[in-house]
């Protein structure tokens, strides 16, 4: 393509404005953009730009909060991030990282996880591990359940502070991301939920409602009913000491019937 102040054929500069004014004249401006070397690289960015712009929309633009997630996005994404806070055993905060350290999280210094909890409560996503009950604290008014503690000291030592990948399925009555996650342990990808059940730090989630289990609902009951026959965790037995001095095996009550009971305790309480 030949510019108005470019040379001519003869080599000669157009100097004089009256020949730059004929010479827009004359031109054919629809040949001019139409010719290989301006079309192809004009197509090429373009194309370029609208595909970075949708690559960092859909996969780099981080997700500050629950409310910023896409209906579209659950069950067909994946978020990745570190574990900021946990709160139950089955329940934990979410620093979205998304590209994680190709992407410059951690060593960039504008991508670095905040540590001021006040910043993180409005900047984190609240996942609710699926498909898992675990037994629960004490809270309003409620006393906590046998191996409550164990089992936010066995997941916060697990997920605290690392770096997860939550598969999301939909949003919950509170405000939650219900998700099934992932940690990697010595290059093993390992299912939090699924690791959880092994040790016998809770249940298969058994709500009449809001079950998310994924493909993998028989896994998790295997792994609970393995965990009930070798006695670990919640379904542990008195050893052989114990049953000599007369201890008896403590009947256990699942989160859900634990929160059944007090539901009904607390409806009767209302209503007497």
């Amino acid at each position: 393509m030949r510019w108005p102040w470019s040379r001519g054929e003869d080599d000669k500069k157009i100097t004089s404005p009256t020949s730059w004014v004929e010479t827009v004249k004359t031109m054919n401006w629809l040949s001019m953009f139409t010719e290989p070397r301006t079309l192809i690289p004009s197509l090429i960015f373009t194309v370029s730009t609208v595909t970075g712009i949708r690559l960092y929309k859909s996969y780099l633009r981080r997700i500050p909060s629950v409310n910023h997630i896409k209906p579209d996005y659950f069950r067909r994404r994946s978020l990745f991030g570190r574990v900021t806070a946990v709160g139950d055993a089955d329940n934990f905060r979410l620093f979205h990282t998304p590209g994680g350290r190709m992407a410059g999280w951690g060593w960039l210094p504008w991508k670095r996880v905040p540590t001021a909890r006040e910043f993180l409560v409005n900047k984190t996503i609240h996942i609710r591990i699926a498909g898992v009950d675990a037994p629960e604290l004490a809270h309003w008014g409620r006393e906590a359940q046998p191996y409550s503690k164990e089992a936010l000291d066995w997941l916060s030592e697990y997920i605290l502070n690392r770096r997860v990948r939550a598969y999301i399925y939909r949003r919950d009555q509170y405000g939650r991301v219900v998700a099934q996650v992932f940690v990697r342990k010595w290059f093993l990808k390992k299912d939090v939920g699924l690791e959880m059940l092994r040790m016998g730090l809770g249940t298969v989630y058994e709500a009449k409602t809001g079950s998310e289990f994924g493909d993998f609902e028989q896994r998790y009951r295997d792994a609970e009913k393995k965990a009930r026959e070798d006695k670990v965790g919640m379904w542990t037995k008195p050893t052989i000491l114990g049953r000599l001095r007369g201890e008896q095996p403590k009947a256990v009550e699942s989160p859900r019937d634990y929160k059944t009971r007090h539901t009904a305790a607390e409806k009767q309480k209302k209503a007497g």
